[in-house]
């Protein structure tokens, strides 16, 4: 883990107008949450847990960007104090749980509605709607003064704007809007290994850019996967998942495109002579298996409007068998870019 960046702030009297009135209907609630019920308030106090405050920063998608973004600063050129690396680290882990505590106070409508997300903190009443907001912010603030202190002004300035877009680009302009979502949403979570790079070197340069480009393609047929097997919690919820809108046949067509542009882009660190064999093997064995994984998607037993017939068994195997593609082709890197080291 959206430009229209005019749903958080008014810009233009006319744009604002409509943008508002849509965002409004959230910080309405919150008002009247958080000031016309002060016993529901201090119940919601009363029964929220550390695990509540923790499962408020989505740990599980964010040890895979503070897994990415380490990588980003372990490959990256030239040295950085290990007091120094552990902050950036930290910071991108702290600023990935901020956006995830923001996205549920603004999506917290919609997890009421969704099976799969209606334990959550928020709609299940342990975590008032104003507090994860104020959790979020003051997180999300403070992770890219740290950072701009403690790191480097570049790796704060990409590290906020990766805040940004995922907070005012995915969660409040695309994620309900278009079936796109995930698609250009994905550069929320491309941001870490550039964060992580920048960290080190005070730049931005074309390796991390790659990496980012990486993670961007791979995104889509991550997450449409999910979507598949999802699709009835999207649809209750009415979110515009590709799923939802063009349905489950033209889902699966589009998960083999991108991976099959991820396959060979996946290889670029090595045509770009960044990385060894070690990584152009690892990348050339995973992307085969990502392409027999996505193919048993498209290939599964459906009916003719192409809902599946094995429960998405297959949706189920590549939405796994994509997060450890991810982990261990950059892991892979990683221990190429060591080796090269002591080579």
């Amino acid at each position: 883990m959206d430009p229209d960046v005019a749903t958080g702030v008014p810009y233009l009297a006319g744009v604002a107008a409509n943008q508002v009135s849509e965002i409004s209907p959230s910080l309405q609630r919150v008002g009247e949450e958080d000031l016309a019920s002060p016993p529901m308030r201090s119940a919601a106090w009363q029964n929220s847990e550390v695990r509540d405050w923790i499962a408020l920063l989505k740990p599980r998608v964010m040890s895979l960007v503070v897994f990415s973004g380490l990588i980003g600063l372990l490959v990256a050129p030239g040295h950085l104090n290990p007091v120094l690396a552990f902050t950036a680290v930290l910071c991108i882990a702290i600023a990935a749980g901020a956006c995830g505590a923001i996205n549920m106070w603004y999506d917290r409508d919609i997890d009421a509605v969704m099976r799969r997300t209606r334990g959550r903190p928020i709609p299940a009443g342990r975590i008032e709607p104003g507090a994860a907001l104020g959790y979020g912010i003051t997180l999300a603030v403070g992770s890219v003064i740290v950072m701009g202190l403690a790191v480097n002004p570049v790796a704060a300035g990409v590290l906020a704007l990766s805040i940004a877009f995922y907070v005012f680009v995915y969660t409040m302009w695309l994620k309900r809007r278009t079936p796109q979502n995930i698609v250009i949403g994905g550069a929320a979570g491309a941001f870490p290994p550039v964060i992580g790079w920048a960290s080190v070197t005070g730049s931005v340069d074309l390796i991390p850019l790659v990496l980012f480009a990486i993670i961007f393609i791979w995104t889509p047929p991550h997450f449409w996967s999910l979507a598949l097997f999802a699709n009835d919690d999207y649809r209750r919820a009415k979110v515009p998942m590709l799923p939802v809108v063009a349905g489950a046949k033209e889902t699966r067509r589009q998960i083999v495109i991108y991976t099959l542009l991820l396959v060979p882009l996946s290889l670029a660190p090595w045509l770009l002579d960044f990385s060894g064999p070690v990584y152009a093997v690892a990348a050339s064995v995973l992307g085969a298996g990502f392409l027999v994984s996505v193919w048993r998607v498209a290939a599964d037993r459906q009916d003719a409007t192409g809902v599946s017939l094995t429960n998405d068994a297959p949706a189920r195997a590549a939405f796994k068998f994509s997060i450890a593609y991810l982990f261990i082709l950059f892991a892979a890197l990683a221990v190429d870019h060591c080796l090269g080291r002591f080579i």
